[in-house]
Parts: C-alpha cells; structure tokens; sequence
C-alpha cells in the first residue's frame, strides 16, 4: 500500500474516525484504525463493538492495499506533520512508514482480516434532515441524557417520527428535554433509542451545513449516513418513559421573562448554591413567584444570595425550589429573547418553553424547601 495526501485531509478523517476506537479492550485490533484502498479513495474504519465509523476520502494511490495500525500513535504523529503532502506506505518488514519532508516514522500494524467487520444494515425505516438541524437537536436535548447506567434507555435519546415530526427526546429522571422539526420529506411513523455517546460523537463529526444526513434504523442498529462518513451504532432495548404523559398540559403560575436576565441571576445565585464547603450537600434555590416580579434565592453556610428581577405574571403566587443547574442547562439551550416558565403546584413539574415557538420544551421537577 502507497499513499500521498494533505495533512489537513487525512486529519479530517482521523479525527472522525477515532471517536469510535476501543479504550479499554482486550482486542488489541480495536485500538486500531483500518486503512482500506479503493482506486483513488481510501476508506478509515473503526470500531469498539458499540459504534463504528467509516471516513472515505480521495488520494493518490500510488499501491492497493490495507492494513490496520494503532489510531492514538498514527493520529498523533500525523497531527504534528508539517501541512504538506505526506506519503504512508506499508514496507515488505509490514511496518507503516510516515514521510514527510524531514520526518521520518516506522510502526508496527496488525493483520487487516482481523478487523470485525460492521454490522450490515438492512433499512426498514429512514428520514433525512439537514445536518444543521439535526446538530441543533442534539444540543438542546443530550445534556439531559442520564448517566445511570442502572438504567440503560435513559442513557440514550429517543428519536420518534410521528406525523411526519421527528421528536427528539432525552430524560433523566429529574428533568425532560423534547426538540421538534418538520421533515420536508413524507415517511413512516417509528421510533427508536440512540445511545447518548453515540449522539455526542455524531455531533462532532456533523457540520453547521444545510448538507443532508440520513438516519435509517433496523431492528436493533441504526446508521447515520453523510456524503463521505457512516457512522453505525446499537440500539438500546426497553421501553422509552411515555413523555406525552408526563409533560403538564396547563398552569397554575406562569412567567414571561427575558432569557439573558433570568439566567444571569440563576448562574450568581449558583455561586452560593454549588458552595464547596459542604460537598456532601445539595442546596436548592428558592424561587417566589409574586405579582409583577420573581424572587431566586438561596442560603447555607457559605452565605447567602437574592435576585429580584420584574417579570410579566399569570396565575397564583408560588414558591419552590429547583436545582439551579437543570434550569441553566435549559436557558443555554433557548435561543430565543423572551421564555416561558410555567408552573403548577410547588410539588409538580415545572416548564421552560421558548415563547415564539413550541418546537422546544424543557420539564424539571422540583427539590422540596425545608421549613423555616
């Protein structure tokens, strides 16, 4: 095997490709990437048995061939090449030499027929979006992935088309995002749980384009599929949380408030709240609801803090408590200048919504206030 290609191409690829390499794995060849020729194009191919990844681009050939060599060392090497053409050829002693002007390297590689290959993919259901979109979904949504792996379907996002609506859906027992989109295309209603890490390395590799991807699912693999990159995953077994039964449908209270306002008082208020002195404990913030304004605030040993920001009100004066960083988490992900907080009683879910569209929601549940 003889190739020469730019460093910024084939650094491209790496970087894609290597987010699905095995860490901790008693499979030496799954800490590798292969390396696959094909006429003027060569394909980079990983896999950790969860998520796989397959990055074509174009180069010279100058030699057919494949082999398979460590994706750490061969990534970081070829990070620190100058940006001009670098030649990669495998010798007769099946070593891998990098060349590069005055670099010169040698590593050893392993037998390419020893890659597992991907799993096959039989489509039966599939969408396409642009890839800005899909992008946007993901980052208003992964944050409220949980981390139990106790319960394995909530450490993945839902993804529901249903009336040609893709629902995106991530849950986590203390709080629920939901982002929805039109497709432009007619398809089938279906659903299926995507593996949060998986999401988090799709986005990596998706790009701010209007460029389209496709996301087609099988019985229990999906496949995510741009112009030069197919990124293959599991999906997670079990029965999703019913979310349409759990998201309030009205309010006792509500709120209209400008974005930026409340989350500067929400992230000084967590100064106090997320105090280091006691670790152990976890201290909530107060909200109060009164007419014409809303009162956040919070006390321990640290010291204590109050902010009082004029807002538009509806409804009944409340007062609750939240964990300030699931309400911050939700304001970063609105866009929007004005939100809706929606409230019902001090023991019920409360709603973030953005007010010009409802293509957003975002549910916490509260933390009880001790009495005083």
């Amino acid at each position: 095997m003889k190739i020469v290609c730019y460093k910024d191409k084939i650094l491209k690829a790496i970087n894609s490709v290597v987010k699905a390499v095995a860490s901790k794995t008693t499979m030496p060849i799954l800490e590798g990437i292969l390396i696959q020729t094909n006429d003027n194009e060569i394909k980079l191919t990983t896999y950790d048995l969860e998520i796989g990844i397959e990055y074509v681009m174009d180069c010279e050939v100058k030699e057919q061939g494949s082999t398979v060599v460590n994706a750490i060392m061969f990534s970081e090497i070829i990070r620190k090449l100058p940006d001009t053409e670098i030649y990669i050829s495998v010798n007769d002693k099946n070593l891998l030499e990098i060349e590069c002007e005055g670099s010169h390297y040698k590593l050893a590689t392993m037998n390419p027929e020893e890659f597992p290959e991907l799993p096959k993919i039989e489509i039966e259901n599939a969408i396409e979006l642009e890839q800005n979109n899909l992008k946007n979904m993901i980052r208003k949504t992964i944050f409220a992935v949980s981390m139990e792996e106790s319960r394995p379907i909530f450490t993945g996002c839902l993804f529901e088309i249903e009336n040609n609506k893709l629902n995106i859906v991530a849950v986590d027992g203390f709080r629920l995002a939901l982002r929805s989109i039109y497709l432009s295309k007619q398809t089938n209603n279906f659903s299926a749980v995507i593996p949060g890490k998986t999401l988090n390395e799709v986005n990596k590799i998706l790009s701010d384009s209007f460029e389209t991807i496709k996301i087609g699912v099988a019985k229990n693999q999906a496949l995510f599929e741009m112009e030069n990159c197919k990124i293959v995953t599991r999906i997670l077994d079990g029965e999703f949380l019913n979310y349409k039964n759990v998201i309030p449908s009205n309010w006792e209270t509500r709120i209209k408030v400008n974005k930026s306002n409340i989350q500067n008082s929400f992230e000084r208020i967590s100064l106090i709240s997320a105090s280091t002195v006691e670790k152990e404990k976890k201290y909530p913030v107060k909200v109060q609801v009164d007419i014409g304004k809303v009162v956040i605030s919070c006390t321990n040993q640290t010291g204590d803090a109050k902010e009082e920001l004029y807002v538009e009100t509806e409804g009944k004066n409340l007062e609750v408590g939240f964990n300030p960083k699931y309400f911050l988490d939700a304001l970063k992900s609105i866009e929007d200048e004005d939100v809706f907080v929606e409230f019902g009683t001090n023991i019920s879910p409360c709603l973030i919504k953005a007010t010009e569209n409802n293509e957003y929601v975002y549910m916490i549940l509260p933390i009880r206030l001790k009495e005083d």
